[in-house]
């Protein structure tokens, strides 16, 4: 009661504002090495490039300037040298927060959410949603996308090339090997997922590590690209996504990793931070980094079982608990006031659609109901961000909690639904809200996953409803559903209030003609436009000689 009653009194203060650390000075390193300071300091001069680098199921503590043993020298100098963002919200799975990005919508605003978009299901990111690269391109952008797409690929209009990139290098689905870039969705179902713009890449195919390969495509098109008109370039690199493989040179630093899945990850992530070293090099030998702002995001939680920490918080990816859901995220830029800060506002991924537009000089129409905010002056000067609250998620048809009820809710919102939001403060999740162990260091210590280790709490039956102070308890350590009712009653209101605006579900089941087999050993679009329309002019056509017969008949 007394730590509870401590915590509480604390959420009256205003914890979320932004906190600057000097560290020290910011000169490049001998022999004109990465990142020298450059001149160019305040408002961008003209559009600037951007570029997104999208990094995949990288845990919480899964960086050196979190505490890792992982060395991570080029991620901790970018973040050093720009604005930390250490109150950064994503979602938990693939598909939700590329979807949230490339809109700025909520998934309760696009119909994906529930779970991602599996490969043999005839699902995408709904058509009539405007997407960042084709705002972009409205204002003069180049955009270019490499890696992983993960947002559907049924219909040939589906695919990134239709959604507003000039370009496309990388994988339709959401895994599969870093080598040979197969991948089986279950027995017997198995295809080719490599593809350079509408078509497989065979002929573009080295045969080359997925890191490395798509960081020399990111060089091609740097070194092609006239660094004096606008690009958006858009890396979502498969890393460190399982399966867990990695050149064999990378593992030299960890063979004291004792967890054979934990030294494939930390292998893993050495060449990731390696290739952005290389990328961020290329900016600066083509000339775009002076004019240039780099964004670096986790898109979700890091998963214990295939390598990943997200210590000291609670959970993993595919839960709301903070692990599942608080990602490492940084900006880098010369264009940034103030550089070598840490900023503790709330920021969420939706956030960077409206940001990006704002900074590109683009225009966002009135008719487009957004869910982010322009939280530049956030992030670059220090202030307050505009946005106060974040829907992590409503899934209706998530597996309901048995114990759930509206009574549990106050005859507000059915507890039985997995759901969470935070507004200020506050956190409130509701229904099954996934894995909930806290996994420590020490479960990475021996050869296997060691869930002793693993703090676990032992809730009382039926519990549906969980409320935490963020800002005083981030690691969800003590619940304060009890204790505070009223504050519960106002975030299941607000949850209810979001839940009027939801539009259906989009979780359709598998489509047999999905499987590779049938286009040529490839996973790509099988649903033909052309194909739909013979059949409707067919069965019209059937109709009609009918309805003629019937009339001789008649006759």
């Amino acid at each position: 009661r007394m730590v509870a009653a401590v915590l509480a009194g604390l959420s009256l203060l205003s914890l979320l504002t932004c906190g600057y650390l000097a560290w020290g000075s910011r000169r490049g390193a001998p022999g004109g090495t990465l990142l020298g300071e450059e001149p160019g300091a305040g408002a961008p001069r003209s559009q600037p490039h951007i570029i997104f680098i999208l990094a995949d199921d990288q845990g919480f503590r899964d960086v050196g300037y979190h505490g890792s043993e992982i060395r991570t020298p080029t991620l901790d100098k970018l973040a050093a040298e720009g604005v930390k963002l250490e109150n950064y919200y994503v979602q938990p799975m693939c598909t939700p927060s590329r979807s949230q990005l490339i809109t700025g919508k909520y998934q309760i605003h696009t119909g994906l959410q529930h779970s991602i978009i599996r490969p043999t299901q005839p699902n995408c990111l709904p058509l009539d949603n405007v997407t960042l690269p084709q705002k972009l391109k409205e204002v003069g952008y180049s955009t270019h996308m490499v890696g992983k797409w993960h947002l559907g690929f049924y219909r040939r209009e589906c695919m990134p090339t239709q959604r507003g990139f000039d370009s496309f290098f990388g994988s339709l689905l959401g895994s599969g090997d870093y080598y040979t870039h197969f991948k089986c969705d279950s027995p017997g179902i198995c295809g080719y997922d490599l593809y350079e713009n509408d078509n497989a890449a065979w002929d573009h195919d080295t045969g080359i590590y997925s890191t490395q390969m798509y960081t020399q495509k990111v060089q091609q098109i740097l070194a092609s690209h006239n660094p004096r008109k606008p690009i958006f370039l858009y890396i979502a690199y498969q890393a460190v996504h399982s399966p867990l493989q990695a050149p064999g040179r990378y593992f030299e630093h960890y063979r004291s990793i004792n967890n054979i899945n934990r030294r494939r990850y930390a292998a893993m992530l050495a060449c990731l931070d390696e290739a952005i070293n290389n990328v961020t090099l290329a900016l600066k030998k083509y000339g775009y980094y002076e004019n240039s702002i780099i964004i670096y995001s986790s898109d979700n939680g890091g998963q214990p079982m295939a390598g990943g920490s997200n210590w000291p918080l609670r959970g993993s990816k595919g839960t709301y608990w903070e692990g599942g859901i608080r990602a490492v995220g940084f900006v880098h830029s010369p264009l940034l006031k103030n550089k070598g800060s840490v900023c503790k506002e709330l920021v969420h991924i939706t956030d960077w659609f409206p940001t990006l537009i704002t900074l590109a000089e683009g225009h966002i129409d009135e008719d487009i109901q957004l869910d982010g905010y322009d939280i530049w002056e956030t992030i670059s000067e220090g202030r307050r961000s505009p946005r106060v609250d974040i829907l992590h998620n409503i899934d209706p048809i998530y597996t309901k909690a048995k114990n759930g009820s509206w009574a549990a809710g106050y005859g507000i919102w059915n507890t039985a639904i997995q759901s969470a939001i935070r507004v200020n403060h506050w956190k409130l999740l509701t229904g099954n809200p996934g894995y909930s162990d806290w996994v420590p260091p020490q479960a990475f210590s021996n050869a296997g996953p060691n869930r002793w280790h693993n703090e676990r709490v032992s809730w009382s039956a039926g519990k549906t409803v969980w409320l935490f102070n963020i800002s005083a308890d981030p690691y969800e350590r003590v619940d304060l559903s009890t204790r505070y009712p009223e504050v519960v009653k106002q975030l299941l209101r607000r949850l209810s209030q979001f839940n009027k605006t939801a539009v259906p579900v989009r979780y359709p089941p598998k489509d047999p003609r999905s499987n590779p087999k049938l286009n040529g050993g490839v996973w790509g679009p099988w649903f033909k436009e052309d194909e739909k329309k013979k059949k409707t002019d067919k069965s019209k056509g059937a109709h009609k000689q009918q309805k003629n017969k019937n009339k001789k008949k008649a006759n």
